[in-house]
């Protein structure tokens, strides 16, 4: 099986790289290898390569940059995703998409489900649902994978800014009235080999949009306070700060955060047997994010 990754230093494209090294015969690529805006050389290295499956872990991730960045992160989570729909439709292969939770409002009280309407706020959000649909327009046999709050060992992520600052300061406040589902980059390259050995075995699939997530569902400052429990306790940190619970109004930032990112991940468990992460067990590893 002949599998193309794209975007393979990011958080969830380095650990996919890794897994899947010895298990497929892979050719997993950084942006300076292969730029998905560049759609003549996206071309090519599908053309030449033929996978049988295209992984795009590539996206613009700077959430509040992108307001004032909407050029460079709609070419990236846009337009790069409409080349790589189209390039691989050409070659009969299946395309898996990692999207986010960005791209629903943020306001619903229950878990989102894959059919609740989108309705994103921010450029980030909506140039990542601009990927999506054009992915699901140009490309018959795709999986869109939304996750959300996503933590791992190598690139900038919120449990390693917590550990820095944990170590820094004394005192810390934390946002309280916002809630998700951590989830584990190492789960999500995980999940997707589930869904490869799926696609591999030639059964029967149900293409489309599938929600992967962490749980149990935890605020932003339940989610510290666990960092900062278990780093005490695996003698990361001697000393961990005085935590603050604050709302959302009290941190602003140029992009507005969904007060829910909570998913519901029920669809992705009854096709491909995926459990949700579960982000406790992974901070058990929590020596590995300094």
């Amino acid at each position: 099986m002949r599998v193309l990754v794209t975007g393979c230093n990011g958080q969830v494209g380095f650990l996919l790289k890794n897994i899947l090294t010895d298990k497929v015969e892979l050719l997993a690529l950084t942006r300076q290898e292969l730029d998905i805006t560049n759609e003549k050389l996206v071309n090519k290295v599908l053309s030449d390569f033929k996978p049988c499956v295209v992984i795009n872990a590539a996206a613009y991730t700077a959430v509040d940059k992108a307001e004032s960045d909407e050029k460079l992160a709609f070419s990236i989570n846009s337009d790069g995703p409409k080349y790589l729909a189209k390039a691989t439709s050409k070659v009969n292969a299946s395309l898996i998409h990692i999207s986010t939770d960005y791209v629903f409002e943020g306001n619903k009280s229950e878990p989102y489900m894959e059919t609740d309407a989108v309705n994103p706020h921010g450029i980030y959000g909506k140039s990542k649902l601009a990927g999506e649909v054009a992915v699901s327009k140009y490309c018959q046999k795709h999986i869109i994978l939304r996750t959300a709050w996503v933590f791992g060992e190598h690139g900038n992520n919120f449990v390693k800014t917590m550990l820095r600052l944990g170590k820094e300061r004394d005192a810390l406040s934390i946002v309280s009235d916002q809630f998700g589902g951590p989830t584990y980059a190492g789960d999500i390259a995980k999940a997707i080999m589930k869904i490869l050995h799926k696609i591999e075995s030639d059964k029967e699939i149900q293409w489309g949009v599938y929600h992967f997530s962490g749980m149990p569902h935890v605020s932003w400052y339940e989610f510290s306070q666990a960092i900062f429990a278990k780093a005490k306790v695996k003698g990361v940190l001697k000393n961990t700060p005085v935590l603050t619970p604050i709302g959302t109004k009290e941190f602003p930032t140029p992009a507005k955060r969904p007060t829910n990112s909570k998913l519901n991940c029920q669809a992705i468990e009854n096709e491909f047997g995926i459990m949700p992460s579960n982000w406790q067990v992974e901070l058990n590893n929590i020596k590995n994010y300094n």
